[in-house]
């Protein structure tokens, strides 16, 4: 009980406990999303890069929304940055609908890229928010532990996908959909298309009675802002960020971090499907197990942390994903296959370490340093159409070669972090240097 006290607040459990809701939201949406690249490539009729385009809007709004939530969060509060970015990815969601009625391609890119632009607003506010929900000392371990909720969260979305879109998916191929009459196709392009619906909507209405929730709730005096009459000093903010080496390298370790996550989890089901010679179906489970194992890592990790530093386990993680990667790629079989699925214990310490470690420090930067390395999740935007074009010249196997050297990099910046702390005890000097 002495741990969890002083871990979150007794004061502050509420406020903490409906950021956990926001965490396991924007994991939700975010893995249903990874199936629809392998939904919309068969609907579609198109190829895995194109089909890719879908983790390139999600991401992108990411990117584009972050900056704009960081100005909201330093102006007014966290929680008003929560409340836009909530309402803004309900409108998102609700906007699937329409979408599949239109059964166009680019309206569900539109809809996907205002979803993920509420949640970047969304994220961009509340992890920040977690750490300051306590302890300074405590905030690496506090962060992990919220974080440990998203899991449950992308389990949800898994399972959404699983039971909802993926089994709706007609069994016609490319070929058999190109010799269809037009009316029969646009059933079934309807019905699949309506599948993928049905889950979004109702993860809109989800959003909403979150909204109301933090609405209708007080904000801790650690939410207030002292000093909203004053203009805010972007330039300078943005000079002392970028001279930062090591926020500087953080920033580029969550952003190939992100796109190694989105890379394993987006090509998951293909990977699956040639290396069993099954369907999206048996796939799709998979990545069920995946999420599973990234959900009880999570936990597993936070618990660790409070013995071994974060930066540690970071590094040990990043060579394991390394090494799991190369045996998926030696090793195209059932033995890949459990490799994939390792890979996301390795992952589940990964995004919550990287952005409490690149924010040490930083005092009041971290309101735009957190808008930062929310927009480094424009990995996942751009790395996976690296691997998509490998995975259409060459096979799925050998396009994981992109999230190996991902994880590399990664491993490269928990290193420096390691050297510099031991270079001295102050993280706000030496890491300015």
């Amino acid at each position: 009980m002495k741990n969890t006290t002083s871990l979150v607040p007794r004061d502050k459990l509420l406020q903490f406990a409906l950021l956990v809701l926001c965490f396991a939201a924007w994991g939700t949406a975010a893995n249903m999303t990874d199936p629809l690249v392998k939904v919309f490539s068969k609907t579609f009729n198109m190829s895995a890069l194109q089909s890719a385009l879908v983790q390139f809007a999600y991401y992108g709004a990411y990117f584009c929304l972050a900056l704009p939530a960081a100005f909201i969060n330093k102006r007014f509060s966290f929680k008003t940055g929560m409340l836009t970015g909530l309402g803004c990815a309900a409108v998102g969601a609700f906007l699937f609908y329409p979408a599949s009625q239109a059964m166009t391609y680019g309206y569900f890119l539109a809809a996907l890229f205002i979803l993920a632009g509420g949640l970047s607003i969304l994220e961009t506010s509340a992890n920040p928010y977690v750490m300051r929900l306590g302890s300074e000392k405590t905030a690496t371990r506090r962060l992990n532990l919220a974080q440990a909720f998203n899991p449950v969260g992308t389990n949800l979305g898994v399972f959404l996908a699983a039971t909802l879109i993926l089994p709706n998916l007609n069994a016609a191929d490319s070929a058999a959909r190109s010799s269809m009459g037009a009316e029969e196709l646009k059933a079934i392009v309807s019905d699949e298309l309506t599948a993928v619906m049905t889950p979004y909507v109702g993860m809109a209405c989800f959003l909403v009675l979150i909204w109301l929730a933090i609405a209708l709730t007080r904000s801790p005096t650690s939410d207030s802002n002292d000093d909203k009459s004053t203009k805010v000093d972007f330039r300078a903010t943005v000079g002392r960020l970028f001279a930062n080496k090591h926020y500087r390298y953080g920033v580029m370790a969550q952003f190939f971090n992100v796109g190694a996550q989105t890379c394993v989890w987006t090509f998951t089901i293909q990977y699956v499907m040639e290396a069993l010679n099954t369907n999206e179906v048996t796939g799709g489970e998979v990545l069920q197990y995946s999420m599973i194992v990234f959900l009880i890592s999570r936990f597993v990790m936070t618990w660790l942390m409070s013995r071994v530093h974060p930066a540690k386990l970071l590094t040990t993680m990043s060579v394991i994903a390394v090494v799991l990667c190369a045996i998926m790629m030696a090793t195209n079989n059932m033995t890949g296959v459990i490799a994939l699925i390792m890979i996301s214990g390795c992952l589940s310490l990964m995004f919550p370490t990287i952005y409490a470690l690149s924010l040490d420090g930083l005092g009041e930067d971290a309101k735009f340093g957190a808008a930062g390395l929310v927009m480094a999740i424009l990995g996942g935007a751009i790395m996976p159409l690296f691997q998509a074009a490998i995975i259409d010249s060459v096979n799925t196997a050998v396009s994981f070669i992109v999230p190996a050297i991902c994880f590399a990099l990664i491993a490269g910046y928990s290193l420096f972090d390691l050297k510099k702390r031991a270079q001295g005890t102050s993280a706000a000097d030496a890491f300015a240097k």
